[in-house]
């Protein structure tokens, strides 16, 4: 999924041309895989630096064809950029028309939301949704309204890896949503966090 700055400066062209084979709109599209459907949603175009998220309602009507033909039990994985969430809004933290994508997934009985863009690990269940947002493998974002504006931390070199990461997801059956590992760069394996 493309973040705002794989989007500012060309309105989406480049990423489309490079990644976008076999996707609509923006770039969102949906698959299937052992049972679960994954859906990627676009919510970087349209809007300003630090602005809020847009999905917009073109995306939006797709989304809701394209669960329309889903059980109630089908496991749905969910990937934007932008929290659906709004985690901070002075910040662009969070995307403006969430709540009409949120009202499509929720006759779902397991639903993750995965997103960046924060660059930090949050996680938020509202009924049937799990959000969680992730750490970057670029520089750190102070905490919401720990600063004057989101935007690179300074830190310690020596702190510097226990703040950025990578997340792993996997799936295993069972009646629990997905196990979510995050792991930070500096590589020690007890200090990775479970959700």
């Amino acid at each position: 999924m493309p973040g705002e700055h794989d989007v500012l400066n060309n309105n989406n062209k480049a990423y489309l041309q490079r990644f976008g084979k076999d996707t609509r709109g923006d770039g969102w599209y949906s698959f299937d895989y052992n049972g679960v459907h994954f859906i990627g949603l676009v919510n970087v175009v349209n809007t300003a630096e630090g602005g809020l998220g847009v999905l917009g309602n073109d995306q939006l009507d797709w989304l809701k064809k394209d669960l329309s033909a889903l059980q109630d039990s089908t496991p749905i994985v969910v990937f934007a950029h932008i929290p659906l969430w709004t985690i901070y809004p002075e910040w662009g933290w969070g995307t403006r028309d969430s709540a009409v994508a949120l009202s499509y997934l929720k006759r779902f009985g397991s639903v993750s939301v995965l997103n960046g863009h924060i660059h930090q690990t949050m996680l938020k269940v509202e009924g049937n949704i799990t959000f969680h947002s992730a750490t970057s493998t670029a520089f750190p974002q102070p905490a919401p309204g720990a600063a004057p504006a989101a935007g690179p931390m300074k830190v310690p070199a020596e702190k510097l890896r226990g703040l950025l990461g990578l997340t792993s997801v996997e799936y295993v059956e069972h009646n629990h949503t997905l196990a979510i590992t995050d792991m930070p760069l500096e590589g020690d394996s007890n200090k990775a966090q479970t959700k």
